[in-house]
């Protein structure tokens, strides 16, 4: 039995140099998900700017509009739909890079979910906050930029290392593109030895290990936020 499965072993991962696949696959996992953080970071900021200030005073309603559209869309439909249809439909005629798609992908619908984290951070600070920067003399921005969003911040960074974690499983669906990250990875070298179990099984031991990795990292800012409160 144990030279059987060291004979799987080698077929899977040494003969050929298959392993590299899952290297490989691993790096663009990671590029992907890393990017689309910082996207999904930035867009999830603005848009819950525009909805906070609109719910505090009325202003943007335009764009608080827009952003609802957005949310709503994004929010209701699969990030695998979204994900085919911008590569299969919006840059369908175009030679673009399948990972940039992915992190375009990606990015967008992490924007969506963040705008809410940032947005229920923002609404948890007290209106007294924002009385106290009126006295100091600054305006709404000054307010929102020196007082309001550094404590808003602090407050949803847990939350978003979770909106990471989930983000970085999403990801395994990019191989509906073609794109060879780490779930694609492991199914070509399912595809080539003809053995599902030890390729799939090394895919979804490496996501546990990050996993496990990121959530403990996550636990740790949580536990130094707290610390830093007392």
């Amino acid at each position: 039995m144990l030279q059987t499965l060291q004979d799987r072993f080698v077929t899977n991962f040494i003969a050929d140099d298959r392993w590299k696949y899952i290297l490989e696959g691993l790096g663009v996992t990671l590029r992907v998900t890393f990017f689309a953080v910082l996207i999904g970071i930035v867009i999830g900021f603005m848009v819950a700017v525009v909805r906070s200030t609109y719910d505090r005073t009325g202003k943007l309603k335009i764009l608080n509009l827009f952003c609802k559209l957005y949310l709503t869309v994004i929010r209701g439909t699969p990030v695998v739909v979204q994900l085919l249809i911008i590569y299969f439909v919006i840059f369908g005629s175009s030679d673009i890079s399948k990972t940039l798609v992915a992190v375009m992908a990606f990015g967008l619908n992490s924007g969506a979910y963040v705008a809410e984290i940032f947005r229920s951070g923002i609404m948890s600070i007290d209106n007294g906050q924002f009385e106290a920067g009126r006295s100091l003399g600054f305006n709404y921005v000054q307010t929102m930029i020196h007082i309001i969003m550094p404590q808003a911040f602090k407050n949803v960074l847990p939350a978003l290392g979770n909106e990471f974690i989930v983000l970085l499983k999403e990801t395994s669906v990019s191989g509906y593109i073609a794109l060879q990250d780490l779930t694609k990875a492991g199914d070509i070298i399912r595809s080539r030895t003809y053995d599902a179990f030890m390729p799939l099984i090394a895919v979804a031991l490496i996501y546990l290990a990050m996993v496990l990795i990121f959530t403990k990292l996550v636990n740790m800012l949580e536990r130094r936020l707290r610390s830093s409160d007392h």
